[in-house]
C-alpha cells in the first residue's frame, strides 16, 4: 500500500519540479507569453505521461516508478540546466539536512568498505564508539543480530544509526584477538564539528581549519578565536582546503568578524532573484592581525565567498591553488514525500563585483568536475581590490601565491592503495598492547619493523625508493598510529604541524601584514581626496 500511495505523487512531483524549473511561480510575464509557456508545459507533460504509460505497459520487465522518475526523469531534466541543481530522494534529502545541521543520532564513527568488509576508519573523539573503545581498523562483523557480510559501508552506517538512547550491539574482529569483541553501545546525538582544528602553530600564531559550512560554523569559529585569545593574536592561518561549501549565512558570519563594519561581504542576483548585498554588521572592531588563507582546487562555494571577500578587501593573503569556481546560489525546495530539490536561483559575486562561477557552457559535467585546467578566468571580468590589485572573475579565486602540493611518489601511492599504513597499525597494536607515552614518535627501529612487514606482505618496492621516501613514509605512519594510540584529533594536529603548505602559510604572514599596511594607507589617501 505504501508503494502504491507513493506512486500517486510521482507525476505531481515531476509537475512541481517542472513548474519550479520553468519558473511558473513568481514570474511577471505578459499574458500572451504566460499562456504560451503554459501551453508548452502542458504539451510536454502530456508527452511525458504518454511515454511513461507506454513504458509501464510494454517494457520487458516490471517498471520501478521510483527508479524511472526519481532516479531518471527528474535528474535527467536537471542535468540540462547546470552542474549543481539536484533532486534528493527521502534518504538523500535527510542526509542533506543532517549535513546542514551538523548532527545526527548514532554511535559516532566513520566506516568504509575495504576488501569486501566494513572497516572502522575512525571513531569521533568523545562519541559513544570512542568511549566504548572501538579502534581504527576494526572490522565490523555484526550489528545487533544482522551480519554485515554482503553489505556496503552505507548500509552498515544505516544500521549503526538510530534514535538517541537506543542500544546497539557491535561485533568486531580485531587483529591479535582470536574471538570477536562485542561492544554494547547506547546511541547518542553526534555533533560533527565543522571547525575541527583550532590550536596555536606558534606563540600568538593561530590555526583554524573550516571543514564545511553548516548551522554551527559561525559559532564554532567565534569560539575558536576566543580559545586562541584573539586579542593577543599576531597572525592567523585559515585553512579552507577541500571545503565544499555549505550555508551562505555561516560564510557571511565568518567574514563579518574579520573585516570592517559596513564592508561588503558578497552579493547575489538571478533572473527571479533581485540583487542582495551582504555587508558586515559588527565588523572586526579594530582587530587587524595578518591572515593567510589556504585554498585548493576543491575549495568551493561558501569557501570561495570567504576567501574572495578577504582577498578583495586585502584583508588576507591567499595561498594555494585556484579554487573550484562554484558560485551558483542553491535554493532548497522541500517537496512532497520528504523529497527535495536544490535549484540554482542566482549567482554569487565578490565585493569587487567579480563572478565566482566557472563557465560550464561548453564542457561535459565530467570535465567540469574533474578538470585539469585550473587556471580558467574571464579576461573581461577584471576588478580591483581595495588596495588596487587586479583580480579576475569567472574562474573561482586565484591565490596571491601559488603553492602546488608535491605529487605522491610511486611508493606512497602503492602504500595508500594497499592500505599499508592502516593495516600495519592494526599489527602494531596487536603487538604493542601498552598505552603509548605522551610525545611518542616513530623511531628508526619502528621504521625498520614497518619495512620488514612490507616485505612479508610482498609489497614490491626498491630499497632506493624506501630510502628516498623515508621521511614522507615516516610522517604518514606516525599520523596513522596516532589515530589509535591517541585520537584522530592528535593525528590531524600532527599532520597539520608538519604540513609543508602550512609552513609556507606561516612564512607568508609578513606578506599579509605588508598588504594590510599598504591597503590601509591607500584607503586613507583615497578618502582624503
Amino acid at each position: 500500500m505504501a508503494t502504491k500511495r507513493r506512486s500517486f505523487v510521482l507525476i505531481p512531483l515531476l509537475l512541481l519540479a517542472c513548474a519550479l524549473i520553468g519558473g511558473i511561480y513568481g514570474q511577471r510575464l505578459q499574458p500572451a507569453t504566460a499562456a504560451s509557456a503554459d501551453k508548452d508545459i502542458q504539451s510536454g507533460m502530456r508527452q511525458f505521461t504518454d511515454v511513461y504509460d507506454t513504458l509501464d505497459k510494454n517494457f520487458a520487465d516490471k517498471v520501478n516508478p521510483d527508479k524511472a522518475i526519481f532516479k531518471g526523469a527528474i535528474p535527467g531534466m536537471l542535468r540540462t540546466l547546470d552542474p549543481h541543481s539536484n533532486f534528493f530522494d527521502p534518504k538523500d534529502f535527510e542526509n542533506l539536512r543532517e549535513d546542514q545541521r551538523g548532527r545526527y543520532a548514532g554511535v559516532g564513527m566513520s566506516v568504509v568498505s575495504r576488501n569486501g568488509k566494513t572497516v572502522v576508519v575512525v571513531p569521533f573523539v568523545g562519541s559513544p564508539a570512542y568511549k566504548a573503545g572501538l579502534r581504527p581498523g576494526d572490522t565490523i562483523e555484526m550489528v545487533n543480530d544482522k551480519t554485515t557480510e554482503g553489505l556496503d559501508s552505507t548500509k552498515v552506517a544505516e544500521l549503526l544509526r538510530g534514535q538517541k538512547g537506543t542500544p546497539v550491539q557491535i561485533h568486531i574482529a580485531r587483529e591479535g584477538y582470536e574471538k570477536p569483541l562485542v561492544f554494547n553501545i547506547v546511541r547518542d546525538d553526534i555533533n560533527r564539528k565543522s571547525v575541527p582544528e583550532i590550536f596555536s602553530l606558534k606563540p600568538k600564531i593561530g590555526y583554524i581549519r573550516v571543514e564545511q559550512f553548516n548551522e554551527t560554523t559561525g559559532r564554532e569559529f567565534e569560539e575558536g578565536l576566543k580559545e586562541l585569545n584573539e586579542d593577543q593574536l599576531e597572525g592567523l592561518v585559515l585553512d579552507l582546503r577541500s571545503n565544499p561549501g555549505g550555508l551562505l549565512t555561516e560564510a557571511v558570519s565568518i567574514v563579518d568578524h574579520l573585516i570592517g563594519k559596513g564592508d561588503v561581504i558578497v552579493s547575489h542576483k538571478g533572473r527571479n532573484s533581485p540583487e542582495r548585498i551582504y555587508t558586515a554588521r559588527t565588523g572586526n572592531k579594530g582587530k587587524a592581525y595578518p591572515i593567510v588563507v589556504i585554498v585548493n582546487r576543491n575549495s568551493a562555494s561558501a569557501a570561495e565567498i570567504v576567501s574572495g571577500a578577504l582577498q578583495d578587501h586585502d584583508r588576507a593573503w591567499v595561498i594555494g591553488e585556484n579554487t573550484f569556481g562554484k558560485g551558483l546560489v542553491q535554493t532548497v525546495f522541500p517537496l512532497a514525500e520528504n523529497t527535495g530539490l536544490t535549484l540554482t536561483t542566482a549567482r554569487y559575486y565578490t565585493p569587487s563585483g567579480r563572478l565566482i562561477q566557472r563557465d560550464y557552457s561548453n564542457v561535459s559535467f565530467f570535465d567540469y568536475y574533474y578538470r585539469n585546467n585550473t587556471e580558467q578566468r574571464n579576461p573581461d571580468d577584471v576588478k580591483m581590490t581595495d588596495g588596487g590589485r587586479t583580480v579576475y572573475g569567472g574562474g573561482g579565486i586565484s591565490p596571491d601565491e601559488k603553492f602546488t602540493p608535491e605529487k605522491l611518489t610511486p611508493l606512497e601511492i602503492q602504500l595508500l592503495v594497499k592500505f599499508a599504513f592502516s593495516e600495519y597499525t592494526k599489527h602494531f597494536f596487536a603487538v604493542h598492547k601498552e598505552k603509548l607515552p605522551d610525545g611518542w614518535a616513530v623511531s628508526n627501529t619502528d621504521m625498520e619493523q614497518f619495512h620488514n612487514w612490507l616485505l612479508e606482505k610482498k609489497l614490491e618496492f626498491t630499497e632506493a625508493d624506501f630510502t628516498k621516501d623515508f621521511a614522507k613514509v615516516k610522517r604518514r605512519l606516525q599520523a596513522e598510529i596516532y589515530k589509535t594510540g591517541f585520537s584522530v584529533d592528535d593525528a590531524s594536529k600532527y599532520e597539520i604541524q608538519t604540513d609543508p603548505e602550512v609552513e609556507a602559510a606561516i612564512a607568508a604572514l609578513p606578506k599579509a601584514q605588508a598588504l594590510l599596511a599598504s591597503t590601509r594607507k591607500i584607503v586613507v589617501e583615497r578618502r582624503a581626496k
